[in-house]
């Protein structure tokens, strides 16, 4: 599994750390990933600009998956993409650009709404999960999924704000990711 995180947020976000660990614990290895250099990172805490850049962020998913490929211990393995906030665009960009490399995407409190026009190229069944108390992000989440074409749904934690900090709300992101992925990666449906 590998974690393209949004901006603002790194491969230490303790938000991901923590669904990773769940996805560990079920046997799923798991790899997280920052999309922007340190050099990036203090450009975007000042500008706020880069974690905008979809295609800069698609790109570099792109570039993880294809040195997860080169692994040898994953040959052949599936491989599913977790996105937050802009990460989730830039996951479903590069589901769309390498559509028999990314098996499944699932995007927490995501903003698939960026990523454009590749919506209706991304053939990796995609789970969007959502707070309850985000409308603007539901809304956003409801519109990409109208120009979807590959399976999607829509899950809402409720009482959870775009940063699930409510006590419970990542734990149920968490089992709602690792159930995605175990079903979409191992094609038990």
């Amino acid at each position: 599994m590998l974690f393209a995180h949004g901006g603002g947020s790194s491969r230490h976000s303790p938000r991901n750390q923590s669904v990773a660990g769940v996805l560990h614990g079920v046997g799923m290895r798991t790899v997280l990933i920052d999309l922007l250099t340190e050099r990036e990172e203090r450009e975007d805490h000042q500008t706020h600009e880069l974690r905008f850049d979809i295609d800069l962020l698609s790109e570099r998913v792109g570039e993880a998956i294809s040195w997860l490929r080169g692994q040898p211990e994953l040959a052949g393995d599936p491989i599913g993409v977790f996105g937050a906030s802009t990460g989730a665009a830039a996951a479903l960009v590069a589901a769309a650009d390498l559509p028999g490399d990314i098996s499944a995407v699932v995007s927490r409190g995501g903003r698939p709404d960026l990523a454009g026009d590749a919506l209706t190229r991304v053939k990796a069944p995609t789970l969007l999960i959502v707070g309850g108390n985000d409308s603007v992000v539901e809304r956003l989440n409801r519109e990409a999924m109208t120009r979807m074409t590959a399976e999607t749904r829509l899950e809402i934690v409720p009482g959870a704000f775009h940063l699930f900090e409510e006590p419970g709300a990542l734990d149920q992101v968490a089992r709602l990711a690792a159930d995605w992925f175990r079903t979409r990666l191992s094609g038990e449906q």
